[in-house]
């Protein structure tokens, strides 16, 4: 004989379901994730292989051809771009109108970042007629830039591994300033590659719970 029926709950006390639990773990969710890993991994490569093989043949350590640390962080940071780019596409098909336009607004601000950076390296080197200077400013500068738009990105999607790798890689390339070459590309390569590296770690680990 089956017993007396249980009172439920009220609407509001009631537990969630379990597909409203999954429903942060849905397949887009997860492509996008996964996405943002291959992105971080990208830009780690640039870091380690492109700035390091800057640090060993400008300090002889290592003698290669000039194109070698320009291609090798020119083609890692292009994938890294690219698979960005894709997760911000994929933030802007599932987020809200307002979330949207937010999303597109920081969009912009890689070119208007990057054309004020260019126009203040040129500036600078034509003015104190010090050609070698671009050498040293244009990794530290493009670092801090890439690390302050990070920051708005993690702002607009409450990604806080996001904003706190930007603000890792800003100061990291604001610091490396006071190192004298070709030391400051063995400071982006070891402590911006790293942090890539962690951060991709860390996004892995935050997708699998």
């Amino acid at each position: 004989m089956a017993g007396p029926a249980r009172p439920r709950p009220p609407a509001g006390l009631q537990p969630p379901h379990s597909s409203a639990l999954r429903s942060h773990h849905t397949p887009a969710h997860v492509s996008g994730g996964l996405a943002m890993i291959a992105a971080y991994l990208g830009f780690a490569f640039a870091y380690v292989f492109g700035h390091g093989s800057a640090l060993l043949s400008r300090s002889g350590a290592l003698v290669m051809p000039p194109w070698l640390p320009i291609g090798l962080l020119g083609g890692g940071l292009l994938a890294g771009t690219i698979l960005a780019t894709r997760v911000s596409l994929h933030v802007q098909r599932t987020a809200s109108p307002a979330e949207r336009r937010a999303e597109k607004l920081v969009g912009t601000a890689w070119v208007t970042g990057f054309v004020a950076l260019g126009l203040a390296i040129t500036g600078l080197s034509t003015v104190f007629d010090e050609p070698e200077l671009q050498a040293v400013l244009w990794p530290a500068g493009s670092t801090i830039v890439v690390g302050l738009i990070y920051i708005a990105e993690g702002a607009v999607r409450r990604n806080a591994l996001h904003y706190n790798l930007g603000t890792w890689l800003a100061l990291v390339a604001a610091a490396s300033l006071f190192v004298p070459a070709p030391g400051l590309f063995g400071v982006l390569a070891v402590l911006g590659g790293g942090a890539y590296l962690v951060a991709a770690m860390l996004e892995r680990r935050r997708l699998a719970t």
